[in-house]
């Protein structure tokens, strides 16, 4: 029996035809209306951001986090784990790569730290309280935020997190704004890679995703990075209103240059240079924490991480 494959070349911003009835009745939407191929989350947040001009840099803070832009070009970088991948940009690249824990960080602070099995409501914004209330620096402390093991700059899936340098001085505040800035500084470290990957300074960086909310912490990227925050609007939704912007454009509506003109920038945080001293000491303090002791996390977790 010939079996005949059909392969069909679309853009993400592509029609693929009109809604059939019955799942525009499943939807609750009228039958007819076009239905455009879209894009993973990723790529659709990318969108969202409105960071889609060569070299315009976003940061994405959930559970996990990533740091991209676009690029004009194809590239594999084996030692970071990164690699330019197609754009729902037509003719277009973005960065790809991941850290595994980030806003998961904050998570495991408030139910297996500090708050257990009944958290209050409000527990993200006492710790943005909490944060604010603390000095940077937090008394030395550093928060490494490998929990389930990190992907880039670093691929090692037996690397652990961990707070370093506690004291009996330490007080809840400080741990709660080390988680802050440990993630940062992990971020720092991806910027780094990425700078170094696109040849490019990336400033402003846009900042999506549920720590986009909280203003503290885009201050402490600022400040841990040395750029300037840029913190997008409805920063929750933005993989939603890419998919919407793709739609504009599939329909006529928009062009992709228009598209970081129609992403409104709630805020601007621009790096305090008071503690950049104190950040730059604590970041080769940070990174020098994994050198020194990935061999040991190798050592304690290759039975665990096998399994």
């Amino acid at each position: 029996m010939t079996r005949h494959v059909l392969c069909i070349d679309l853009g993400t911003s592509d029609i693929l035809g009109p809604l059939s009835p019955g799942p525009a009745a499943d939807l609750g939407v009228p039958a007819g209306i076009p239905v455009v191929a879209g894009t993973p989350d990723l790529q659709s947040a990318a969108i969202g951001s409105g960071a889609t001009r060569d070299y315009q840099a976003h940061l994405y803070i959930g559970t996990s986090s990533w740091l991209t832009c676009h690029v004009p070009f194809k590239k594999t970088d084996l030692l970071h784990n990164m690699a330019s991948l197609p754009s729902p940009i037509p003719g277009r690249y973005f960065i790809a790569d991941e850290q595994e824990t980030a806003g998961a960080a904050l998570t495991f602070l408030r139910d297996r730290v500090l708050f257990g099995d009944n958290p209050p409501t409000s527990a993200y914004r006492e710790f943005d309280r909490m944060a604010a209330h603390a000095r940077p620096g937090s008394q030395g402390v550093i928060f490494t935020p490998w929990l389930y093991g990190e992907r880039t700059p670093v691929e090692d899936r037996f690397v652990r997190g961990g707070f370093h340098n506690l004291s009996l001085s330490v007080g809840r505040e400080d741990l709660v704004r080390a988680v802050f800035e440990g993630v940062a500084l992990n971020t720092r470290w991806l910027l780094q890679a990425v700078e170094h990957f696109t040849r490019h300074r990336l400033e402003p960086i846009r900042f999506i995703g549920g720590g986009a909310r909280s203003e503290i912490w885009c201050q402490i990227f600022a400040d841990v990075l040395g750029r300037t925050i840029e913190q997008v609007a409805d920063p929750v939704n933005a993989g939603t209103r890419g998919v919407g912007l793709l739609a504009a454009v599939a329909l006529g509506e928009l062009t992709f240059d228009q598209v970081p003109d129609r992403v409104r920038v709630a805020g601007s945080y621009k790096p305090d240079p008071a503690p950049k001293e104190l950040y730059d000491n604590l970041f080769r303090e940070f990174v020098g924490l994994y050198r020194h002791n990935r061999k040991a996390y190798a050592r304690l977790n290759r039975e665990h991480a096998s399994t």
